[in-house]
């Protein structure tokens, strides 16, 4: 079946619908977006929009994987720039967290569970698992050569990249902890981890 499309025309379509995704799931989220709110400015009929993508949650999907990719270099500068695992852990951490706090496509996924959930629900649980280990895997190899040469403490390499991403759950709890105490809480956990997981 022809789309009546040139391939410019589909990559450009294409790039649009990502253009606006990014937009408007970073102010309204996933759920009160609509496919009409997607096509309208892009100038397509919501039907032409499965010509791109599969569905809604896909698109999004996209999205967080292009944010993914540009942020990677960011969040694992620390652990370039620092010889000192305590150092980088801490940089990281912090880069992390800031991006949370502040990056609305970012904070969607990770606060609002129903939108996470609705994301999870296109994957099988074999592809969650293999997304939680691709997200390890980026700073795995800092962390298993750290703990080869005796820097880093814990049972294996694995469960200290995993106990280092857990503080970024932190930021669900800003309103338990309170806005007030919420930044001296946040460093001094980022330290106290970071502290001790190094040998």
């Amino acid at each position: 079946m022809s789309s009546g499309f040139s391939d410019t025309e589909r990559e450009r379509i294409r790039e649009q619908l990502v253009d606006e995704g990014r937009e408007l799931f970073s102010r309204y989220g996933l759920s009160k977006t609509t496919l009409a709110d997607l096509t309208e400015p892009v100038g397509i009929a919501t039907s032409t929009f499965y010509q791109f993508f599969d569905s809604k949650e896909a698109l999004y999907l996209e999205i967080l994987d292009r944010e993914g990719e540009r942020l990677l270099p960011e969040l694992l500068g620390p652990f370039e720039e620092h010889d000192d695992p305590e150092a980088a852990i801490v940089g990281f951490l912090t880069a992390l967290m800031d991006e949370i706090e502040t990056n609305p496509l970012v904070r969607q996924l990770v606060i609002d569970t129903d939108e996470f959930d609705r994301v999870r629900g296109h994957h099988t649980e074999a592809e969650l698992r293999e997304e939680r280990e691709q997200s390890l895997a980026y700073f795995l190899p800092y962390v298993e050569a750290w703990y080869e040469a005796g820097k880093v403490e814990g049972p294996s390499p694995e469960v200290v990249a995993n106990a280092i991403r857990s503080v970024s759950f932190l930021t669900l709890h800003q309103d338990d902890i309170g806005q007030d105490r919420y930044p001296e809480t946040r460093a001094l956990v980022i330290r106290a981890v970071a502290k001790g997981l190094t040998a």
